[in-house]
């Protein structure tokens, strides 16, 4: 579904912010005055695109470009951007970031999830054997947090649980897939009757509902999965496409995303589904009207959405 010319768009956004620093929001404690520093001196290899997530997805989509295109002519700038950001030095002082005592909560579990999608992408790379450490850092914390939480986040913003978890089970390590099934079980297993017609809520760019089945499907056998769905969405109320009234105001442009990973999320959900259940064919409706809503965000041209949806985008377009 992504075209050559439509993948070099993408790239272009991301390539002009993973490498824009300013306007910055850092999510960052201060422990003195000395911790008082410019995003690039913290973040050498993720300083750019407003913050440290958002800079990380940026350059999991142009990873996902570059291995799904291989002669997009955007690619050598792809390799130089890799090559200057993913080098020994930068990761080591990333990882010396995650390790500072004020730093234990540092993008839990949004920008860890993505920090491990982005490592996974990157396989079969020059570029993956670089960013391990970090990556491995991250599968720590995952280790060290998930049997110390014992409820879930239910909302559609960076702190929700099953998308947390849906990336590290894809980075294929054994103890986090271990880790990660387990809190998905405990946390969500038992569900029944999503309030799906609650969604969305005014800034969420993630479905708490559907986010929480494509999770599922990854934990339980397609038979268990397709029961488990019953349940928890009985009868399949669809949303309609959220409407985005404000693309300039950082929080009511989330809901571009939203529509993006909900076409994401059904795509997945219907995949799971046995091939001759009515359901998929409604999810995949559904998916195509959430991904031409969603779209529309991308021509704004406001920073707001800028810095971001564009992976999104490329999730909804080639997950």
């Amino acid at each position: 579904m992504l075209t050559t010319e439509f993948a070099g768009e993408l790239a272009r956004t991301a390539l002009a912010n993973v490498t824009r620093e300013y306007p910055g929001k850092p999510d960052h404690v201060l422990a003195s005055d000395a911790d008082l520093r410019p995003p690039r001196e913290w973040h050498p290899a993720f300083y750019g695109s407003f913050d440290w997530h958002s800079c990380v997805h940026m350059h999991w989509l142009l990873a996902r470009v570059y291995r799904l295109q291989p002669s997009l002519p955007e690619n050598a700038h792809i390799g130089a951007v890799f090559d200057r950001h993913l080098t020994k030095a930068n990761i080591a002082t990333e990882c010396a970031y995650l390790a500072r005592p004020e730093s234990s909560a540092f993008e839990r579990t949004y920008g860890w999830a993505w920090l491990l999608a982005l490592a996974t992408e990157l396989s079969d790379t020059r570029w993956r054997a670089l960013i391990n450490p970090l990556a491995h850092a991250i599968v720590d914390r995952y280790l060290d947090y998930l049997p110390r939480q014992r409820y879930p986040l239910r909302n559609g913003h960076h702190t929700n649980s099953a998308f947390g978890l849906a990336f590290a089970i894809d980075f294929g390590d054994a103890s986090l897939n271990a880790a990660c099934t387990d809190a998905a079980m405990r946390w969500f297993v038992d569900d029944r009757n999503a309030p799906i017609a609650w969604e969305p809520s005014g800034a969420d760019f993630l479905s708490p509902a559907l986010m929480e089945a494509e999770l599922m499907r990854r934990v339980l056998t397609p038979d268990q999965f397709a029961s488990w769905f019953d349940q928890f969405l009985p009868g399949l109320p669809l949303p309609s496409p959220a409407i985005v009234d404000d693309r300039s105001d950082g929080y009511i442009v989330h809901l571009d995303g939203l529509n993006l990973s909900r076409a994401w999320c059904m795509r997945g959900i219907a995949s799971a589904l046995p091939a001759h259940d009515s359901r998929a064919a409604m999810l995949r409706e559904s998916a195509q009207t959430h991904l031409e809503a969603g779209l529309v965000g991308l021509a704004s041209g406001d920073y707001a959405g800028e810095h971001w949806l564009a992976t999104f985008a490329t999730l909804a377009l080639t997950a």
